[in-house]
């Protein structure tokens, strides 16, 4: 029987400086976060490979 992740939830983070320069394609990332401690939306640092450098990246819907 399989164990429940239980609080766990799959998010996904996209660059928020990307659509701003008008370069095609999108940087995005997939991480888990656990919902009851971290109830508002995720932002962290991560490297956008298009742009090549660092960018904050938001917790999108």
């Amino acid at each position: 029987m399989a164990k429940s992740k239980g609080n766990r939830i799959q998010v996904i983070l996209e660059c928020t400086e990307h659509k701003a320069t008008g370069k095609p394609g999108t940087s995005r990332y997939i991480t888990t976060k656990n919902k009851k401690n971290t109830p508002d939306r995720l932002a962290v640092k991560k490297f956008n490979p298009i742009l090549k450098k660092m960018t904050v990246h938001k917790e999108i819907k």
